[in-house]
């Protein structure tokens, strides 16, 4: 099955690099150029708010999923395709993650380690086979992928953990990787 939509964790926050809000813009576009619907945390601020209106600028789909006690804070983009408030944390991740074929991770902070982490963890129970991109855009996920490699070399997980992260520099790189995966 090739992959219609993709799941995107990246921050509320624009970072201290142009690169990050850059990239953003250019998944954001690249998504919608290959008909593959945004899927992500329906806020207008940070990374998120640069790849929702890219991806719409360029005439994509996008359904955004957010918490009620966050519309404020995340400045709630009600002009999406789709627009879900949920009660909880968790129950936003899991309505994300359950109406998307893959995910990707651009640069952010705890929440979208948070978010990987889930995800992630629930492909290694089974339950989910999602490819999981990481956008690593100016080497920002070096020192994640550092630490994956110690928590697999400490035997706190197994090669396989690891090997279910695709690590793609630049947003074209991650366009492609989802073309080549399948869910």
């Amino acid at each position: 099955m090739s992959i219609k939509s993709v799941c995107v964790y990246c921050g509320s926050r624009a970072g201290a690099l142009p690169d990050y809000a850059q990239a953003a813009q250019d998944l954001g576009t690249a998504l919608a150029a290959n008909r593959m619907r945004l899927v992500y945390g329906a806020g207008d601020v940070g990374l998120m708010g640069e790849i929702a209106r890219a991806a719409q600028a360029a005439g994509g789909e996008t359904f955004g999923v957010i918490p009620g006690h966050l519309e404020k804070r995340e400045v709630g983009k009600s002009d999406l395709s789709t627009y879900v408030v949920t009660e909880t944390m968790h129950e936003r991740k899991k309505v994300m993650l359950w109406n998307a074929d893959a995910v990707v991770v651009l640069p952010g902070g705890a929440g979208s380690l948070d978010e990987l982490f889930e995800a992630l963890t629930w492909r290694q129970l089974g339950l989910h086979g999602k490819p999981i991109v990481i956008l690593n855009t100016a080497g920002y996920w070096d020192k994640l992928r550092d630490l994956l490699d110690h928590i697999v070399s400490q035997g706190f997980a197994g090669q396989d953990t690891a090997d279910y992260l695709i690590w793609a520099d630049t947003p074209v790189a991650a366009i492609a990787a989802l073309r080549d995966a399948r869910s």
